[in-house]
């Protein structure tokens, strides 16, 4: 199996890590000619993760992302969601005929509010059969530490799903496996709001005590939504419910509200400090997903109509001026 990976970001470098350490040859596409000469020469990405070391015979590098696509079997999309649309503009419409996708994209795509299947399928009539994702918890820098981690991919297939999530399977990294591959998209899109909020928390001088109360109640939010999301699409109403207490739901919200490393929280600390959104994106010179997923999910849930009113009040900060300090007043009042 030819695997390929597209991105070159930190996710992106965690995820070529594990795979060659692992010893499965990749092809890589990376849009900058420069950074692939220094990663060949070098063995480190100089941009992202530069600690994490490749041997570098194991890596096919291009900056031709068709090629990349056109010789691989799988391939792994770990871009940032407001890069996608750009990266695949130009590819034929067969050019993901009988390959598999694995989605490692924690966002949606904002021109069309989507997640990243219904892009491929409105572009490429991409077949959901052949779709996974691949989510955390999981922090680029702990992965290039090889401190254990967990992914989670989901697909329709538990069988295939779990054949592919064999080839990540390392010393330092455990795996899951679930069918649930619309939740846990939005769960991810959703965890990066609420930490953001919980930067803005942290830079408004709230305590630990509030912010385990505020990371509970966003818990509590998000399986609302995603409960909403799955009563709308669910054909058979004897299918359970997903456990949203897994790692893939409660864990990743907690690791991206809690840790250091996380650039949404990195980004609201930085709002809640007094920061404009415009200067904050270019302090932080990373994309924080949370920002443009606020938008996206408020526009989302005019479908759904869960009762989301933290993303609300996340959005009305980020998007319509409300003060920080007067949105976390309003935030006070809903937590339980």
């Amino acid at each position: 199996m030819q695997t390929g990976i597209v991105g070159s970001g930190s996710w992106a470098t965690a995820l070529a890590k594990i795979l060659t350490d692992n010893q499965h040859p990749i092809r890589w596409w990376i849009r900058n000619e420069k950074t692939i000469s220094v990663i060949q020469h070098r063995k480190h990405n100089p941009h992202y993760l530069s600690n994490a070391y490749f041997n570098t015979h194991l890596l096919q590098m291009s900056a031709s992302i068709e090629a990349v696509i056109q010789a691989c079997d799988v391939i792994v999309v770990a871009i940032p969601s407001a890069f996608v649309s750009e990266a695949f503009a130009h590819l034929p419409a067969e050019a993901l005929r009988g390959k598999k996708i694995i989605s490692a994209i924690k966002g949606i795509l904002p021109e069309g509010n989507d997640l990243f299947h219904a892009y491929l399928f409105k572009k490429f009539q991409f077949p959901m059969a052949d779709y996974y994702t691949l989510l955390g918890p999981c922090h680029a820098e702990e992965v290039a530490a090889e401190k254990l981690s967990y992914l989670t991919f989901s697909g329709i297939d538990i069988s295939a799903t779990q054949q592919l999530a064999g080839y990540f399977k390392t010393e330092y990294i455990n795996t899951e496996v679930n069918n649930d591959i619309t939740g846990v998209q939005y769960a991810a899109v959703l965890k990066n709001i609420y930490a953001l909020g919980a930067g803005i928390a942290h830079g408004l001088e709230y305590g630990d005590n509030f912010l385990s109360v505020y990371i509970a109640n966003c818990a509590y939010e998000m399986s609302r939504f995603l409960q909403a999301v799955s009563a709308h699409q669910m054909s058979d109403s004897n299918t359970n419910m997903p456990n949203y207490a897994a790692s893939v739901y409660l864990g990743d919200l907690l690791v991206t509200c809690y840790s250091l490393f996380s650039r949404n929280r990195t980004f609201g600390n930085m709002i809640g400090k007094g920061y404009s959104v415009k200067v904050a994106q270019l302090e932080l010179n990373m994309v924080a997903e949370g920002y443009n997923a606020a938008k996206c999910i408020m526009q989302i849930n005019q479908q759904y109509h869960a009762a989301i009113p933290i993303v609300s009040i996340i959005y009305a900060i980020l998007w319509e001026g409300l003060p920080p300090e007067d949105g976390f007043k309003n935030i006070e009042s809903y937590l339980v």
